[in-house]
């Protein structure tokens, strides 16, 4: 076969590639699902909080006609100044093409659709990088789920973006004993990211030489309000685990209280001290509790109760109270799998809208021990 020959069969064998891929997109099931989303998270965007309050008060014309100015007003002032110029030239270019017979409807369609191509390359090139930022992230994350005698442990975090900044780690403390974080940064994309990358670099540098879980709260305090980056703070709740015993010791920084599932229920413990990074004088305390066989400690961010569905009801502390009130002897594994689960169904088709992490503490029975 001569090259023009091999050539020739190239650029067939793409183009029916190209043509089954754009066929496939088609008939794609998800179509409609997938564009009212878009179009939700569009509105959401560009449209603010006093826009749509004006908005509400409108009839169904009226706020579609404006609903339609603010998103196009919201696209115009979001592009960068020399982008701005070149749209309005082109829709210079394609009014004129309508109003005065002239033939620049084309040159006006290429300029629109550079300025398109522009702000592609801008987002493609912003989510490689934050690919790469998550990849850094995994890599500094634990890779496994940490074993204790006597103890089941699970843990799980999804992020909501390519980036999360919610903490999920844990670390040796000597004698056996292990360390277990679960912290929630106030925001989420790549500030949070860092600040929670922040926290867990101070927290493995401090632990292994602070025993008191009440100082070492209060150093990492220091160093992240020091350091940290402006207008950010954490909830963090920091537990020490040993193998011999069920008690369970924590600093609670300004995260959910933990649940104790028990043979008699649930109990929520209770809250405890200032968020991580509020305030460089803030002071903490410990706190513990005791786990007999079969119980299990629940810690979780506000993205299992946060959970928004499609027309933005929150999955709600009620409706996760009542799924784990009555899971007392079920194993660690699966008790997390089925909060999943049920956060999951809940959401159904609509984007994650917060970083989703858990760690669950299983005391294993007696008989086991």
């Amino acid at each position: 076969m001569s090259d023009s020959q091999g050539r020739f069969k190239n650029a067939i064998d793409d183009a029916s590639r190209y043509t089954q891929s754009v066929i496939d997109d088609f008939t794609r099931s998800d179509i409609p699902d997938s564009l009212r989303r878009d179009f939700r998270e569009t509105y959401d965007f560009y449209v603010s909080d006093q826009e749509r309050q004006r908005l509400a008060k409108m009839g169904t014309f009226q706020r579609s006609v404006f609903s339609t100015w603010y998103i196009l007003r919201g696209l115009f002032l979001k592009l960068s100044p020399p982008r701005r110029l070149i749209l309005v030239a082109a829709t210079i270019l394609a009014w004129g093409s309508v109003t005065g017979g002239s033939q620049d409807t084309i040159v006006g369609f290429l300029i629109l659709l550079f300025v398109l191509g522009l702000e592609l390359k801008d987002k493609t090139e912003a989510r490689v990088e934050l690919q790469e930022g998550r990849a850094v992230q995994l890599a500094i994350m634990p890779v496994s789920i940490p074993e204790l005698d006597g103890w089941e442990i699970w843990m799980h975090s999804t992020p909501a973006n390519d980036v999360g900044g919610d903490l999920v780690d844990h670390l040796p403390l000597g004698e056996g004993r292990i360390g277990l974080t679960l912290g929630d940064v106030a925001g989420k994309g790549l500030p949070a990211a860092l600040m929670a990358a922040k926290l867990q670099a101070t927290l493995r540098a401090i632990a292994p030489d602070v025993d008191d879980l009440a100082t070492r709260a209060s150093k990492v305090n220091r160093i992240i309000r020091r350091d940290g980056l402006p207008n950010l703070f954490v909830s963090m709740l920091h537990a020490d685990v040993s193998p011999d015993s069920g008690l369970v010791t924590f600093v609670n920084a300004g995260h959910h209280p933990p649940l104790h599932v028990h043979e008699n229920g649930l109990t929520e413990l209770e809250r405890g001290d200032p968020a991580i990074g509020l305030s460089v004088d803030s002071a903490f305390h410990a706190q513990s509790v005791a786990l007999k066989g079969q119980d299990l400690l629940i810690i979780y961010t506000d993205g299992v109760t946060e959970a928004r569905n499609e027309i933005g009801r929150f999955f709600s502390d009620e409706r996760f109270l009542e799924l784990v009130q009555h899971c007392h002897g079920m194993s660690a594994q699966a008790l997390g799998d089925r909060i999943i689960d049920a956060v999951s169904d809940f959401v159904q088709t609509a984007r994650q809208s917060d970083d989703l992490s858990l760690i669950i503490l299983r005391r294993l029975p007696t008989e086991i021990l």
